[in-house]
């Protein structure tokens, strides 16, 4: 009987026969003649890659081919669906319509082509046809996952997700590096821009406020590029990241009395710590009476006042004209009678403007840089006012940085994916040609826990807050025992 988890053995090939001579020659050995025993009989050591196979290998096998098949029938359904549908009147119909339209469409060339599914098979089917209609095809599952942070996608068969900071790869696939390209193509034509191999990298923002970056062929080697950072719906306050470990309350208290007292701040960390949703959480101790002003490049700051006015970048069209940067953007805000003003991130020449912003009278401003460490941060930003063409006296520059920034707060993902504030640091001024700095509070790693988990603890490094006296000038007294370190 045929088994569908193991596939059918090829019977081996009988042994020769021996020649014998005729049975009337054959003499039987004499009674007291001991017989040799016959050797025994070798045994073969089947490879699992051969008929022998386990079964399980057998049902992975079968599981592939079901999918590619699934992927097939997609493929022929989608291209049926586009010449059937009546794209215009998709914006009027419910998704009830719209589902029970795809599911009726489907059907029919299902039983055209004599396809037969199962129930399971075809509630898939159906699922995957919407989403590549109304949505996202293969990414749509991922986006509507709570738990997925970032979507990386490697070429058409390779899509990884990250979760509670570590990376995972799914199972879940394109069908080929065209159909890859034809949801980028749908994702940057939705916002007015274009990629192609002229023009072979895009940033985006998709419908929900998520962050889209993409590099196709020939720059990406092996298949378009893809990466997702998600909008996360939750506006995350400084209690909630208390709650979750990234600070303590002493640290809270301490930087709701530096951004109410309107020190400028810069949120400094790697790719993927946090600063986005730190200086989301820092702006909740903003006034409602204060007008702010936000510039990104992506929009992604989710500021909780009433009083805001939010400036997004724009890249050139395709005459090369048109490009609006975030120096430009700047620049504007500053005739637009800001009280404070917000950068998503500096990375260019427009640190020039935010540096002179913060030291004309827009205090508590803030920014986000990419750097290690405070004193790394510092170090970037004389980089970038270099790279900017502006030709000043490296004792100068440090001068415009010192009188402008007053704190850093440095974020940072552990190896065991967990985000926490490492430093607070103070900017005090200038010795010599030098900055100088004090840090206030610390994280300290203790060890590594059985399960992979940092074990380490917040806590303050003994030295009193520079601007203790203008926190008690502002109604902030903050007690002396936050400044103490943990025993």
């Amino acid at each position: 009987m045929f088994s569908r988890y193991k596939k059918p053995t090829t019977p081996a090939p009988a042994p020769a026969a021996p020649t014998m001579a005729p049975a009337a020659q054959v003499q039987a050995p004499p009674a007291s003649t001991p017989v040799a025993a016959p050797p025994p009989r070798a045994q073969v050591q089947r490879r699992p890659d051969l008929p022998g196979a386990p079964a399980q290998a057998v049902a992975a096998d079968k599981e592939k081919k079901r999918k590619e098949r699934l992927s097939d029938l997609k493929v022929q359904l989608h291209k049926r669906l586009l010449d059937d549908l009546n794209l215009s009147a998709l914006e009027h119909a419910t998704e009830a319509e719209l589902r029970a339209e795809i599911s009726a469409i489907a059907s029919e060339a299902l039983g055209e082509m004599s396809v037969v599914l199962n129930k399971d098979e075809r509630a898939v089917l159906n699922q995957d046809l919407y989403d590549e209609v109304m949505g996202l095809g293969p990414l749509e599952p991922l986006l509507k996952d709570e738990t997925v942070n970032d979507i990386l996608v490697n070429g058409p068969q390779q899509i990884f997700v990250e979760r509670s900071g570590k990376l995972e790869l799914t199972s879940i696939t394109f069908k080929d590096e065209r159909h890859l390209l034809r949801i980028i193509d749908k994702i940057v034509s939705a916002v007015g821009r274009r990629v192609d191999e002229s023009n072979p990298y895009v940033d985006a923002r998709l419908s929900d406020g998520s962050r889209f970056n993409a590099m196709v062929p020939p720059v990406a080697v092996d298949g378009s590029l893809v990466s997702i950072r998600k909008f996360k719906k939750e506006k995350l306050a400084i209690d909630d990241l208390v709650r979750f470990g990234a600070f303590t309350d002493e640290m809270a208290a301490y930087l709701q009395a530096a951004v109410a007292t309107r020190l400028n701040v810069i949120v400094s960390g790697g790719t993927g710590s946090g600063k986005t949703t730190t200086l989301n959480a820092l702006s909740s101790f903003i006034a409602n009476d204060e007008r702010i002003l936000t510039i990104e490049d992506t929009a992604e700051l989710q500021l909780q006042q009433t009083h805001v006015g939010r400036m997004e970048s724009r890249p050139a069209n395709v005459e090369g004209k048109g490009a609006v940067t975030q120096r430009d953007c700047l620049r504007n805000a500053l005739r637009m009678r800001p009280d404070r003003i917000i950068v998503g991130e500096t990375r260019g020449e427009e640190v020039i403007d935010m540096l002179q912003a913060m030291n004309t009278g827009h205090d508590g401003s803030m920014t986000t840089i990419h750097a290690n460490s405070a004193r790394d941060g510092i170090s970037r930003l004389e980089n970038m006012v270099a790279m900017a063409g502006i030709e000043m006296p490296i004792k100068a520059v440090r001068s415009q940085i010192a009188s402008a920034v007053n704190l850093i707060v440095q974020a940072s993902r552990l190896q065991d994916g967990s985000r926490r504030m490492v430093s607070i640091t103070e900017v005090t001024g200038m010795e010599g040609e030098v900055i100088s700095m004090q840090e206030i509070f610390r994280y300290e790693r203790l060890g590594l826990a059985g399960d992979g988990k940092i074990i380490g603890r917040f806590t303050a490094t003994g030295i009193r807050s520079h601007y203790a006296d203008r926190f008690r000038q502002w109604g902030y007294d903050l007690p002396a025992a936050i400044y103490e370190p943990a025993l």
